[in-house]
């Protein structure tokens, strides 16, 4: 992803596991955000946490020391992740063991989908794609898309911002 422009970006758990059924695990992602957010290394315009993937407009400003926003956004809610689960949930945790040799655990699956944003009726297009996740019949979780908490849908109805991540896809 290039600096300073526009993506839609999608992330999902391993295995498609419900892992982020658990609010405590979806605050461990709006923590990150919120942090990310306010360091002024990227803009939230729109986002969506649903049970096993989160789906995001974002824009990433500059690099967070050596690394993107994106990986030390993955990195950090992996540990945390981990953290939790190791107290809360420690059968859970051996569903996320990597056989891979460079970790010991994964819980996001490698490459995400990052999708640039040009035209304004595309920003729509995504935002309303990701507002009315929570209300497809697959998911049901909601009936309707500013009653689910965790997006920001709600913000684009009322202005209210909840956990302080948002900026408008205007301004």
């Amino acid at each position: 992803m290039d600096y300073n422009y526009p993506y839609f970006y999608t992330d999902t758990i391993c295995n498609f596991a419900h892992l982020l059924s658990d609010d405590n695990l979806k605050m461990i992602i709006i923590n990150s955000l919120k942090f990310l957010v306010d360091q002024k290394l990227i803009e939230v315009y729109g986002y969506v946490i649903m049970p096993n993937h989160i789906h995001l407009i974002w824009n990433m400003l500059k690099l967070n020391g050596k690394e993107s926003p994106a990986a030390s956004f993955t990195k950090f809610t992996a540990h945390q992740f981990r953290k939790y689960l190791l107290v809360n949930s420690p059968m859970l945790i051996n569903q996320y063991r990597s056989q891979k040799n460079d970790r010991v655990f994964q819980f996001w699956k490698r490459d995400p989908l990052a999708i640039p944003l040009s035209k304004e009726s595309i920003w729509i297009q995504k935002l309303d794609y990701i507002h009315d996740n929570p209300i497809k019949e697959k998911w049901n979780l909601c009936k309707y898309p500013e009653d689910y908490k965790w997006s920001s849908a709600n913000f684009y109805e009322t202005g209210i911002d909840q956990f302080k991540i948002l900026t408008h896809f205007r301004d």
